[in-house]
């Protein structure tokens, strides 16, 4: 088994906040709650993940088949948040904060690979394996663990400091650390994502219906056309939806403006016109969406959604 030599969890926790992440917590891997599998599978069983068949991989069951070695998991989480707010009007398309600056991925990738090169330098035979949203982890479920915040009823992952506008990131090595408390819920008895959620996709506490989900709609379905199940009630919503997260007491209170430099707002993601998207070309589109997370919204796609916001303005 390999140690760091006189190492705590306090070294990593301390690396990884040099190298910018805004929180870190550690979960051992053989303490993996085996509820958490079953949870999933009972998800993945009532079609809740809809096309998301990437969702299914039993690698998300159990991250020893990732590494059959591991024995702690590193989580990270990194603040987003800019205090930018949307323009009013019916005109304007709606994107959500997760890609208003530049791709996630580039951003975390870069700090990940930069605390496992890290890692790998302090010993012979030392491994480390980062995810950023990329890989078949449980994120959410690991950060809890990890004590970086606790899954929230709209199924994001709140943070006592920054509320749930964050990116998660892990670390799996075989290096066997000390790890750090559960975290303990905290949604009470608010019900207001629930409440707020135009197509009842939140069909209970903590479980999402992908097929009823604004998000996954406009982001992950390929289709040529929007299901009429969501068109009518998209409110302007063309690059993901933020509803459940805007309505957060928790967001409303603790959000904090980010230090991170490449998530301030790119030009043209505040306030695009939903009939200047509607018609965008492929050009138009790959220069207005540079290193940008919202190129997984591709053209076509970006004007589908575009175009189905203002059919419902035309219907009303």
């Amino acid at each position: 088994m390999n140690q760091f030599p006189a190492t705590s969890s306090s070294v990593v926790k301390e690396k990884a906040l040099e190298l910018g992440f805004h929180k870190v917590g550690i979960a051992a891997v053989d303490e993996t709650d085996a509820r958490n599998a079953q949870r999933l599978q009972a998800w993945l069983e009532l079609g809740y993940h809809a096309d998301m068949e990437w969702m299914a991989s039993e690698k998300r069951q159990d991250i020893r088949l990732i590494m059959p070695e591991a024995r702690s998991l590193i989580c990270v989480a990194l603040n987003y948040y800019t205090p930018h707010q949307r323009p009013e009007g019916e005109e304007y398309a709606k994107m959500s904060r997760y890609g208003w600056g530049r791709d996630y991925h580039k951003v975390m990738d870069k700090k990940l690979k930069a605390l496992t090169t890290w890692l790998q330098e302090q010993g012979v035979g030392i491994q480390a394996l980062s995810y950023a949203d990329t890989g078949p982890v449980q994120d959410k479920v690991w950060a809890q663990q990890a004590g970086i915040g606790w899954i929230a009823k709209n199924g994001n992952v709140i943070t006592r400091e920054y509320g749930s506008w964050v990116f998660l990131g892990e670390v799996l090595t075989n290096l066997e650390l000390e790890s750090d408390r559960p975290h303990t819920q905290h949604c009470g008895t608010c019900t207001r994502c629930l409440d707020a959620c135009p197509t009842s996709a939140i069909t209970q506490e903590f479980v999402i219906d992908a097929n009823r989900c604004i998000a996954y709609h406009t982001i992950e379905n390929r289709a040529e056309k929007l299901p009429l199940t969501i068109t009518p009630h998209l409110q302007g919503w063309v690059a993901g939806c933020d509803i459940c997260q805007d309505v957060c007491p928790w967001n409303q209170r603790f959000a904090k403006e980010t230090d991170v430099a490449e998530f301030q707002p790119y030009s043209g993601n505040l306030a695009p016109k939903l009939i200047e998207l509607a018609k965008i070309s492929n050009e138009e589109w790959d220069r207005q969406f540079p290193a940008s997370a919202f190129r997984r919204i591709k053209p076509e796609m970006l004007r589908r959604n575009a175009r189905a916001n203002l059919d419902n303005k035309l219907d009303t």
